[in-house]
């Protein structure tokens, strides 16, 4: 019989990386079933005591620990309804003894806790009704703030309570009377920025209920002549007996350069005591000026064609002659590269002779050192006795591998010569056929080219120029100061140019007749130019004057509520209406409660 043998496989044993990761695991499954299991009993121990908040607390503890586990929603369900009872006793308590806030409160808490709770939503209702009942006692009561308050509370609760939406539009109305009826006695008291707040404040709380709006825009008209920057525009002498230059220095054209948005007024006479200039205008003279100079001009013209060398082909033959000079230093290259070659070839063969010749050589010494040896041995008295002549070293050879080394690197020298002269022919050939693709490029260009031929026509040009110039002498002096400045004198000037010269078809000059505007028209514009730049010093000086108010209504920002203070701001915001400061804007609109600012410049 045969002995079959049996081997039994032996359990590969774990690493300790993989026993520490399973344990990890096991660790966790363990905790999380311990975590799991012991927030149950404490949410189930927990409501058992009617401590909800720490039930709801145990059971959500589980819930993050198992989130697939029904049984723990079902529970977190029934203490939250049980709760959301408690909390419902608790507002009927609340609403019992009057206080409907906490009552509201403990409501919204219980639909929160169990929004399916509609005793709860039904007592919400009353309770917000309720308040909304309150208010409008309040309301009655002139207590407007409270009531306003109320409203929003329930509001915040029922955003579409129609009861609450129609009593804060009846408080908002009783609020706009309230700010009409203070505007009217401010107004009578000659606290004319404080009764403008009030009638804007009125305005933004109801629109259409008061006069409020037009009442407003009568007292902002009244503060506007109040702080009005005057300028008092005398008559203007004309000296030059100009009407129609004269005439545009008149006041009305210096009304209309000035910005309209602000309290600037320009006035023949002023009262006493006002802020302001007084502009006294002379028109010393106004001089047109008719000149005309000459000068010439060219207009290039085709006068034909002319044969020319043909760049192009110049262009490709230096290409050509590049590469036919590339290509004769390739060529010189290979023949160095094949006279080298050939060299090689030669030492090579000498050395394959030397070497052949060599190893002849030792065949010949070793066939007549064995041919020795073997009469030696013949000869020899003493059998067993090795003669002489039977050395090994006489066949060892060794003569010969140093003619072998020379040869095998000489071949290999020979090889790296082939390879560099096979690359030398492929280099000539590639050139050939570069120089032969050039040569025909250079054959298929013509030799002369046609180009066209232009010439220059000479013309006589005439500029025409036409200026106006206007002198005009200003006296501009402060209305509240008896010192008269020293007259200022300025000379505006109009230029209007235009050239002309003959037409001459053949060569493709256009006739260009003189076309000047009329002496009339640039005594016009030169009058405007005038009237703005006195415009321009006009608002410098109004400028010096708003600063200084503005200046006094930033002292006050530390008490924007007060009146006196509001009085001065109003008047600065008015004078600064084109780019009213909001250092100043935004700190009164804040302390009389306007949620729009800008409306107190009337926008």
């Amino acid at each position: 019989m045969r002995r079959v043998s049996l081997s039994v496989p032996t359990p590969s044993v774990p690493s300790p990386r993989w026993l520490r990761a399973f344990a990890l695991a096991t660790l966790l499954v363990l905790s999380g079933c311990s975590a799991f299991s012991r927030a149950v009993k404490e949410g189930d121990s927990f409501g058992q005591q009617r401590k909800w908040a720490d039930a709801e607390a145990a059971y959500l503890r589980a819930l993050a620990a198992d989130p697939a586990a029904s049984e723990v929603t079902v529970k977190l369900r029934a203490v939250r309804a049980e709760w959301a009872e408690d909390v419902l006793k608790d507002a009927e308590a609340a609403s019992g003894a009057g206080d409907l806030a906490a009552a509201t409160r403990l409501l919204v808490r219980a639909l929160e806790l169990n929004p399916d709770q509609e005793a709860g939503r039904a007592r919400l209702t009353e309770t917000l009704d309720a308040r909304v009942a309150a208010a409008l006692a309040m309301l009655k009561a002139e207590k407007l703030q409270d009531a306003r308050a109320e409203l929003d509370a329930v509001l915040a609760v029922s955003p579409d309570h129609a009861g609450a939406r129609k009593a804060v539009d009846a408080v908002q109305t009783a609020w706009a009377r309230r700010w009409f009826t203070t505007a009217e006695g401010l107004e009578k008291t000659g606290k004319l920025g404080n009764a403008l707040l009030a009638y804007v404040r009125a305005d933004q709380e109801r629109v259409g209920v008061t006069a409020a709006r037009e009442r407003a825009e009568a007292v902002r008209q009244r503060l506007r002549d109040e702080v009005a920057f005057l300028v008092v525009a005398t008559p203007v002498e004309d000296k030059a007996q100009a009407a129609d230059v004269a005439q545009r220095l008149a006041a009305g054209r210096l009304a209309a350069m000035l910005p309209t948005q602000l309290p600037l007024r320009v006035v023949t006479e002023a009262p006493g005591g006002r802020e302001g200039v007084k502009l006294d205008l002379t028109l010393e003279r106004v001089l047109p000026l008719k000149a005309m100079e000459e000068s010439q001009r060219s207009q290039r013209y085709l006068a034909g064609n002319r044969s020319v060398p043909n760049p192009r082909r110049a262009q490709f033959e230096n290409k050509l002659l590049q590469t036919e000079r590339g290509l004769e230093d390739v060529e010189r290259k290979q023949a160095a590269a094949l006279r080298d070659y050939l060299r090689f070839q030669g030492e090579l063969a000498t050395l394959r002779d030397a070497a052949e010749r060599c190893r002849e050589r030792e065949k010949r010494e070793c066939r007549k050192a064995l041919q020795e040896c073997g009469e030696a041995a013949r000869e020899a008295q003493k059998p067993g006795n090795l003669p002489s002549e039977c050395e090994a070293a006489r066949c060892a050879g060794g003569q010969c591998s140093q003619d072998e080394g020379l040869m095998a690197a000489k071949a290999l020298a020979a090889a790296a010569q082939e390879k560099a002269l096979q690359a030398a022919l492929d280099k000539a050939e590639q050139q050939r056929s570069e120089v032969q693709r050039h040569r025909d490029a250079v054959y298929r260009e013509p030799v002369t080219v046609e180009e066209p031929m232009y010439s220059d026509f000479v013309y006589d040009v005439q500029l025409h120029r036409l200026t106006v110039t206007a002198t005009v002498t200003a006296v501009m002096r402060d209305l509240l100061t008896p010192q008269v400045p020293a007259p200022n004198t300025q000379d505006y000037a109009v230029v209007n140019e235009d050239t002309a010269h003959k037409g001459y078809d053949r060569y493709g000059v256009l006739a260009d007749p003189v076309q000047l505007r009329s002496e009339l028209e640039l005594r016009v514009e030169v009058g405007d130019k005038a009237i703005a730049d006195l415009a321009k010093r006009v608002k410098e000086r109004f400028d010096v004057y708003r600063g200084r108010r503005v200046e006094a209504a930033r002292l006050g920002m530390v008490r924007p509520g007060a009146e006196d203070v509001v009085e001065t701001a109003v008047r600065a915001l008015l004078l600064t209406a084109d780019a009213p400061p909001t250092d100043i804007l935004q700190p009164v609109g804040r302390a009389r409660g306007l949620t729009r600012p800008e409306a107190i410049l009337g926008r």
